[in-house]
């Protein structure tokens, strides 16, 4: 009997497994094996004949664990960056701190995105978690390939920025702006985060004139991490927010992972609300639990800035702000590793400027300067 294959069926996503442990490698294989258009074409126990496997059998992708003998995962990125290869690459991490920190630099040296090792529980339990959220992260590589087909450690090429017409819900005018000077910028982004923002934050200067607020939906422990290592390498300072906080011109406030956070007014001023609030689409931190605060503390005074990530997690909130009198800025397709959340911003109209990666912290600085001066 023949088979009839569609000739416009996408080639199979080409997945390596590297893992020391023999049964992880079993379950990942296995994971793998059973989501469609996925073909497991190889695995090792560690780096080095990682990188054997992966000159000659040259996978699409690879799951990587960081802890290995003779070639860690850390080792693994650094090499594939050296010699120019360009897999994607999805860490396996431990929930420790020291896991989230090697995490951190995984995805400084290009790794796509990382899922956690399940600690506790039986091993149907361990395979459930872990399948519910590898695959998701593997069906966003196999759909973002044409963006992230680059060489490992490499960021995106920056665009030409693109400035939207006016829309029915654009912000009020300049002149009446000008009266408001900036109080606030909120930002919303997931996947390809960490090293956007590691590209962005360091640019602000350390006298901004406004609080910055970001929502980058990654577990607890990590986003900790992430904020050490932003306030490590920038002139803003950058710390995980905390409840009863009081937001400070300068400072850059990053949502604790698991929790949400908000803005609310409190007296004569205003708070950083850490709550225990349900997920919203799924997102705890969340864009639009965010977003939906600044609309209302803020108003007309706040700026939203959509980054890259995949889903519309932000949208709502982008809407509600913008209606607040609001401008919000998306970032431009080519320079994100996942164009999902920034598109759904342009799909609905919502961005008055789209602009490349390497001109956001330029965009943020001018609308500082520009509605307090103009």
């Amino acid at each position: 009997m023949t088979t009839n294959i569609s000739p416009l069926a996408p080639p199979p996503l080409r997945v390596l497994v590297v893992d020391d442990s023999a049964l992880y490698r079993k379950i990942v294989r296995t994971i793998l094996e059973s989501s469609p258009g996925v073909q497991v074409v190889g695995t090792a126990s560690n780096g080095r004949t990682a990188m054997e496997l992966i000159r000659e059998e040259k996978p699409d992708l690879v799951t990587l664990d960081l802890e290995m003998p003779q070639l860690d995962g850390l080792g693994v990125l650094r090499a594939l960056r050296d010699e120019s290869m360009c897999p994607g690459v999805i860490m396996l991490s431990a929930h420790t701190g020291e896991g989230a920190n090697a995490t951190m630099q995984a995805l400084r040296l290009g790794a796509f995105d990382f899922v956690l090792k399940p600690a506790v529980g039986t091993l149907e339990q361990n395979t459930a978690r872990l399948q519910s959220q590898l695959i998701p992260k593997v069906l966003q590589f196999a759909s973002s390939r044409p963006t992230v087909g680059r060489a490992v450690g490499q960021t995106p090429t920056p665009a030409a920025s693109t400035v939207r017409p006016p829309t029915p819900e654009s912000p009020p005018s300049r002149r009446h702006l000008a009266d408001h000077p900036l109080a606030a910028i909120g930002i919303g982004v997931s996947t390809g985060g960490p090293v956007a923002l590691s590209h962005l934050v360091p640019s602000l200067p350390g006298d901004l004139p406004a609080p910055v607020f970001i929502v980058q939906h990654m577990p607890p422990v990590f986003t900790k991490s992430l904020a050490d290592d932003l306030d490590r390498h920038s002139a803003i300072t950058v710390m995980e927010a905390e409840d009863g906080m009081v937001p400070a011109p300068g400072c850059v406030y990053l949502a604790k992972g698991g929790f949400q956070m908000k803005v609310e007014n409190c007296g004569d001023g205003v708070q950083v609300r850490v709550t225990s609030d349900p997920p919203e689409k799924s997102c705890r931190p969340s864009v639009d639990y965010l977003f939906r605060s600044l609309a209302h503390v803020y108003g007309g005074r706040a700026l939203g800035l959509i980054m890259t990530g995949m889903g519309d997690d932000g949208a709502l909130g982008s809407q509600l702000m913008k209606r607040a009198g609001a401008r919000i800025v998306a970032q431009e397709a080519s320079t994100c590793v996942v164009y999902g959340m920034p598109r759904v911003i342009v799909e609905k109209q919502l961005a008055d400027s789209v602009l490349p990666l390497d001109q956001l912290a330029g965009a943020i600085v001018h609308a500082c300067a520009e509605r307090v001066n103009s």
